[in-house]
């Protein structure tokens, strides 16, 4: 007969964990798109006066982010910043997802064909314009699934805040395995957590890019 120690409190406790995932993510994604589009087209429009600036986010795609986590929370305490764990989780996150975006968003831009855009000039439309209406359009529809799969990954990589002492989902369920010590029990329960949020994301993502078929 299955019987077990983990109570209606210890579910909680994971659903508690799990929206702080989410608010992790929903945080860094927003930083990081919104940096991720700016410095995307500036590489993408200005490709050799942005070197630096591929060098610096090249940085941050190499470096792990369990070591930009440390380093950054040393810096903190260091430098006698008075910023919480989650700050410093949301900004460091944001900063790894805007690498990333920025290279997906170049790509989406550069995707648009040049003489799509050398047509859209003849017909008198301004830099500006041609940007507005033929280039972000088109390259957004290229770049969102790439997009897409960055958020599921820097939702999985919330797990990484753990170790500068905030409760997310993974620290929850390895909280209660320690009181528990019922590990498969738990951490499958975690799994399934992370499983239907993955799930949403994608169906999200999925039903708005068939909106954007039916409408072409």
């Amino acid at each position: 007969m299955f019987s077990t120690s983990l109570t209606w409190n210890d579910l909680q406790f994971l659903l508690q964990g799990a929206w702080v995932t989410i608010l992790l993510t929903l945080a860094s994604i927003a930083i990081g798109t919104l940096m991720g589009v700016v410095c995307g087209l500036l590489r993408a429009l200005l490709p050799r006066a942005t070197l630096p600036l591929a060098w610096l986010l090249d940085v941050f795609r190499s470096v792990p982010l369990l070591i930009q986590f440390v380093l950054f929370n040393a810096f903190k305490s260091i430098a006698g910043l008075n910023i919480s764990a989650f700050s410093v989780a949301c900004v460091v996150l944001g900063i790894y997802a805007a690498a990333f975006c920025t290279e997906i968003v170049r790509s989406g831009v550069l995707s648009v064909p040049l003489n799509l855009r050398r047509a859209s000039r003849s017909l008198g439309l301004s830099y500006t314009q041609d940007l507005r209406y033929i280039v972000l359009p088109m390259a957004t529809r290229v770049a969102f699934p790439g997009w897409l799969n960055l958020v599921l990954s820097v939702m999985k990589d919330t797990a990484l805040v753990m170790w500068i002492g905030i409760v997310e989902l993974l620290r929850a369920s390895q909280t209660i395995v320690t009181r528990i010590q019922e590990p498969l029990l738990v951490l499958c329960i975690a799994g399934l957590i992370y499983y239907v949020m993955s799930l949403v994301v994608a169906r999200l993502g999925a039903r708005l890019e068939s909106r954007w078929q039916e409408n072409d």
